[in-house]
C-alpha cells in the first residue's frame, strides 16, 4: 500500500540510511554497470520509457533506492507497495486505481519491495494488468527471481542483477554520512574504510554502524575502540582484502588439506569473527570440495554447496555451524587431488592443441553436407553394445593414449580406480 507520512515523522528520526537516500542517479553509489552514462538502466529511467522489471541483489544496494530515484523522475502515477504488510485486497485496491488511471490515460508504475514474499496467487493477481498495460511492475527481491517470481510474470519484466557495493562506493557514502549526522562527528578514513570492510557490500548496514558509533563516540571522534565496544568484534581492523586475509584462508584450506579439523575450525571462527564474509568461506570450501577431496569421497561436494546455500538463505551468526559442518566434514574425508590434476594437465595440452580437429568420428552430422564430408562416419554408439563400452579413440591423433585423470586409490576413489583399470584393460584388448 502507498507510504504515508506521520505527523512525528521528521528528518532527524529518520535512520540514517533514510536521509541520505538518493535524489539523483548523480549521487547513487555503484551499480556503475547499469547506471554510468549510456548504460541500459540509466537510459530507461532519463527517457522516462521504463519497462515492468525486477530488481535483483543482496541487502542494501539501493534496489529501493532505484525506484525512488524513478519515482521523482517519471511523470508517471508511481505508487510503493510492499510485499510484507500487503495481500489479496489490497493488490485489487491498488490495480482498480491504476485502471482509473489509465482510462485518464495515466501510466502507473507499481514499486512491490521484496516480491518474493508473495505467494503464487498474489502474484498472479498482477499479471493481467501487467498483460494489458494497466500497470508497470517493478520488483525488488534479494532471492534468485528464477525460482521466486512466477514464470509468467518473469517473462515480462526485465531483470537488473545489482551486485554488492565496493568497500570503495561504502567508503565514500561514509564520509558523506558524517555530514548527515545530527551531531559534529569525525572518523579517520582507516575507521571508516573498516567499517565498509565490515558492512559486507550492504550500505543500509554500514550507515546504520556508522549512526551507532556516531552516538557513542569519544569526544566527537569514532576511534577503533568504540568500533570495537559496538560491533562485540575484537578483530575489526582485520582486512579483508590484506595479506592477514589470504593468510587466514591459507590456514584453512591447508587444515583441511592436512585432515586438521580443530585447526580448521579454529581459523574458520578467526575469519568470521573478524567479520569475513561467510560467502566467501563457503566458496573456497566447495572449491576445496573438488580440488582435494574429489571422487575419494563425491559426496564431499553436496555437502560445500548446502553449506553455501545455508549460509545464503541465513547469514551470520546462524550460519557458522553449518559452516563448522562442512570444514570438519571436509577435514576428515580421504583426500584426493586426481580430479584438480587432471584438469591442470589437460589444461595445457588444450592451450597448445587450439587447432587439433575434432576427429571425424565423433563430429556432429545434422545436414546432409556434413554426412557427405564423413561427419560421424565410423562412430560406435555405446549403448548399442552389451558391454555398454566400445575401443573408439577420442581424442585427437596427436594426444592418442594421453593420460589426464589418475585416481589416487583413497576412499570411494579407489571403486573408481579399480573400474577405470577394468575400461582400459578392456580397451587394449579390443582396440584393433
Amino acid at each position: 500500500m502507498p507510504d504515508t507520512l506521520s505527523l512525528f515523522t521528521t528528518p532527524s528520526t529518520e535512520p540514517l540510511a533514510a536521509r541520505m537516500r538518493p535524489q539523483s542517479l548523480d549521487d547513487f553509489a555503484g551499480q556503475q554497470h547499469l547506471i554510468a552514462p549510456g548504460k541500459i538502466l540509466r537510459r530507461i529511467i532519463d527517457s522516462d520509457n521504463i519497462p515492468s522489471m525486477i530488481f535483483w541483489g543482496p541487502p542494501g544496494v539501493g534496489k529501493t533506492s532505484l525506484a525512488s530515484i524513478i519515482a521523482l523522475k517519471t511523470q508517471a502515477a508511481f505508487i510503493n507497495f510492499s510485499a510484507v504488510t500487503s495481500g489479496i485486497k489490497e493488490i485489487r485496491d491498488v490495480m482498480k486505481q491504476a485502471e482509473a488511471n489509465r482510462n485518464f490515460g495515466e501510466r502507473t508504475i507499481l514499486f512491490v519491495d521484496e516480491i518474493h514474499r508473495f505467494n503464487k496467487a498474489q502474484q498472479d493477481a498482477f499479471l493481467p494488468f501487467v498483460e494489458k498495460g494497466s500497470i508497470i511492475l517493478i520488483g525488488a527481491t534479494t532471492e534468485n527471481p528464477s525460482f521466486e517470481i512466477n514464470g509468467a510474470l518473469l517473462s515480462r519484466c526485465k531483470v537488473f542483477v545489482l551486485k554488492p557495493l565496493s568497500v570503495d562506493d561504502i567508503t565514500g557514502l561514509l564520509r558523506r554520512g558524517l555530514g548527515f549526522l545530527s551531531e559534529k562527528v569525525s572518523a579517520d578514513d582507516d575507521v571508516l574504510r573498516t567499517i565498509a570492510e565490515f558492512s559486507n557490500g550492504d550500505a543500509r548496514s554500514a550507515l546504520s554502524l556508522l549512526e551507532m558509533t556516531a552516538m557513542n563516540s569519544d569526544n566527537g571522534k569514532i576511534t577503533p575502540e568504540v568500533l570495537e565496544m559496538c560491533t562485540s568484534r575484537k578483530s575489526l581492523l582485520y582486512d579483508k582484502n590484506g595479506e592477514e586475509h589470504y593468510n587466514l584462508i591459507s590456514a584453512l584450506h591447508k587444515s583441511m588439506r592436512n585432515s586438521d579439523p580443530d585447526a580448521a575450525v579454529y581459523w574458520l571462527a578467526r575469519m568470521l569473527e573478524a567479520g569475513e564474509d561467510p560467502l566467501y568461506i563457503a566458496r573456497r570450501v566447495v572449491r576445496f570440495a573438488s580440488e582435494d577431496v574429489g571422487l575419494a569421497e563425491p559426496g564431499a561436494l553436496g555437502m560445500a554447496v548446502a553449506a553455501y546455500q545455508a549460509c545464503h538463505f541465513l547469514g551470520m551468526p546462524e550460519c557458522s555451524v553449518h559452516l563448522t559442518q562442512a570444514v570438519i566434514h571436509m577435514s576428515i574425508a580421504p583426500k584426493s587431488n586426481a580430479v584438480y590434476s587432471a584438469y591442470n594437465s589437460a589444461r595445457e595440452d588444450a592451450l597448445h592443441t587450439l587447432a587439433e580437429p575434432v576427429p571425424l568420428h565423433i563430429r556432429n552430422a545434422p545436414t546432409k553436407l556434413m554426412r557427405e564430408l564423413d561427419y560421424g562416419r565410423g562412430y560406435q554408439y555405446a549403448h548399442d553394445y552389451d558391454e555398454k563400452i566400445t575401443a573408439m579413440e577420442c581424442l585427437p591423433e596427436s594426444l592418442r593414449g594421453k593420460e589426464y585423470y589418475r585416481p589416487s586409490g583413497q576412499g570411494s576413489e579407489a571403486k573408481y580406480k579399480q573400474r577405470l583399470d577394468a575400461i582400459k584393460s578392456w580397451k587394449t584388448e579390443h582396440r584393433v
